[in-house]
């Protein structure tokens, strides 16, 4: 039997073993490959360090994957002709981005663990951390030992991640839809702390809307007109790039950027979490890690379920 197969199988038996004995664990690598989450660490911040909009990006993809049929890699999928990818689904189109950093992590923790033996998935929620980490934000202990699916939806992905123009109740049912409460809700919603978002998405409440500050408004305006400059960026809160409260500041001054931040705070149920957080980053914190930790265990694929990709772009 040659090394490198018995290589492959002594990792399989152990992968195998983890997943039934544990499910999901922090430590489902420490055996397995040790260097797994250091390597991830490494590529993320070199990433971050180029571009400190990427962090969001990372983030992102994660909340993006774990909405749609659960935390499954799915989303990084391309299109086949038997996948009809969430890449191209209307969240993700033009927007979602990092899937070569994804590549890059990939490629980086394959090398350290002598093969695929860390799902993409599992990357997607290590890469999201961290770059939350290294944007000045929490750290919380990931939840690892989920596998990949072998396939995606774009209708699931249309129909599931929360929409910019959605109102309060349609918010709160589409989280509930994924066992989360109206606290997580405005916990990961504070993952705006940090990132942008496209012209398209925030055109209608700038022009149209009353309950936004108007200098604000006014100031938006110059960048994103009525007609054209659909993909010119604005920074979701005051200081896009740094995890801070400020997000929540600027809801409740009446200057969030899209229509589903400013009804977390606009006379109904969510205005006491939101106003809670925005003088108090410590509990901001705690309870978006609490948060993240949730809806990194919905529905994942483990034991012998899905596949651990070899490439994150497409399947076995």
């Amino acid at each position: 039997m040659s090394a490198p197969f018995f290589f492959q199988l002594l990792v399989m038996f152990l992968l195998a073993t983890t997943a039934f004995s544990q499910g999901l664990s922090p430590t489902f690598y420490k055996k397995i490959c040790p260097k797994a989450l250091p390597a991830i660490r490494k590529v993320v911040e070199e990433a971050v360090q180029k571009e400190r909009r990427m962090g969001a990006s990372l983030l992102r993809l994660h909340f993006h994957d774990c909405f749609v049929n659960g935390c499954d890699g799915s989303i990084l999928l391309d299109d086949t002709d038997k996948i009809d990818g969430e890449k191209n689904a209307l969240p993700n189109r033009n927007s979602a981005r990092g899937f070569d950093v994804v590549d890059k992590i990939k490629s980086a923790v394959d090398i350290v663990c002598g093969g695929p033996v860390v799902s993409c998935a599992d990357i997607l929620a290590v890469a999201a951390r961290d770059s939350v980490v290294a944007l000045g934000g929490p750290t919380w202990k990931v939840q690892l030992g989920r596998r990949d699916s072998t396939t995606a939806s774009r209708t699931d992905a249309n129909n599931d991640i929360p929409a910019p123009f959605m109102d309060l109740p349609a918010l709160i049912n589409n989280f509930k839809k994924q066992g989360l409460g109206k606290r997580d809700l405005v916990a990961l919603s504070g993952g705006h702390t940090i990132g942008f978002a496209r012209c398209l998405n925030f055109r209608n409440r700038i022009y149209n809307e009353t309950n936004i500050d108007a200098s604000f408004a006014r100031e938006l305006r110059a960048s994103c007109p009525r007609s054209g400059g659909n993909n010119n960026l604005e920074g979701l809160d005051m200081t896009p790039t740094r995890y801070d409260v400020n997000y929540f500041k600027d809801l409740v001054g009446k200057k969030g950027l899209l229509h589903s931040d400013q009804v977390l705070f606009n006379g109904g149920s969510t205005d006491g979490i939101v106003r809670s957080y925005s003088v108090n980053s410590e509990a901001f914190s705690a309870d978006f890690t609490k948060s993240m930790m949730k809806m990194g265990k919905i529905k994942p694929l483990t034991g012998n379920k899905g596949q651990i990709r070899k490439k994150c772009r497409r399947v076995n």
